[in-house]
């Protein structure tokens, strides 16, 4: 009985062991691959306006590691116009296969949330009831993302990133694709705003829940 308990024991502590190494070589794995990607989206993940490169750090590893896939695949940046898209299209050609795309989204999403500070000015209250009643549902109601609907986190992110992507979807150079599923659900809501000037308040408002200090 004592052996068997001892046996039992060894076992567990094995399986853990083997666990904790499967998962710091995978760390290490994402962290060398992230390497081509520090470039663009900076060392923290916190991206760099300068490149038009998103905030990334801290998203989860299911929504980068689709959107990853969809660029490697085509589903993403092939559209013609769609210039920064194909930029990003040809940089996924560093990943060779889905386990390095699982690998380096795993990096990512553990890194701790930044975001780039640059700020924009527009009316907070015009901006609450605009997101609320057209991208909170599904966003969150700061911003943070619901996995369980398969949205990213738009809080902490670059306005003239979100801009971009929403214009995107509402030209067609994103979401267009029949297999982009989530895309065309995002293209269809883009056409819920009448105006520039509709989105710039709704970027004002997830920009104030950032500074006043509710992180997702």
């Amino acid at each position: 009985m004592i052996q068997h308990s001892v046996l039992k024991t060894a076992i567990l502590v094995s399986a853990a062991w083997l666990s904790f190494a499967i998962s710091a070589e995978d760390d290490a794995i994402g962290q060398a691959l992230y390497t081509s990607c520090a470039s663009c989206h900076g060392q923290s993940g916190s991206g760099l306006s300068t490149m038009n490169a998103p905030s990334i750090a801290g998203m989860t590893s299911d929504y980068l590691s689709r959107q990853l896939k969809h660029f490697k695949s085509g589903l993403r940046g092939s559209e013609a116009g769609d210039t920064l898209g194909a930029q990003m299209k040809a940089m996924t050609n560093t990943l060779a296969n889905d386990q390095a795309i699982d690998d380096v989204s795993s990096y990512i999403s553990a890194m701790p949330i930044t975001g780039q500070s640059a700020q924009i000015t527009g009316d907070l209250r015009r901006g609450n009831n605009l997101y609320q009643g057209n991208c909170g549902s599904c966003h969150g109601g700061k911003g943070e993302g619901n996995p369980r609907l398969n949205t990213p986190r738009l809080a902490h992110q670059d306005a003239a990133y979100l801009t971009r992507q929403f214009n995107n979807f509402k030209a067609g150079l994103r979401g267009k694709h029949p297999e982009d599923r989530f895309g065309r659900q995002m293209k269809m809501m883009a056409n819920m705003l009448d105006s520039p000037q509709d989105l710039q308040d709704i970027i004002a408002y997830l920009q104030a829940q950032n500074s006043s200090g509710n992180n997702p």
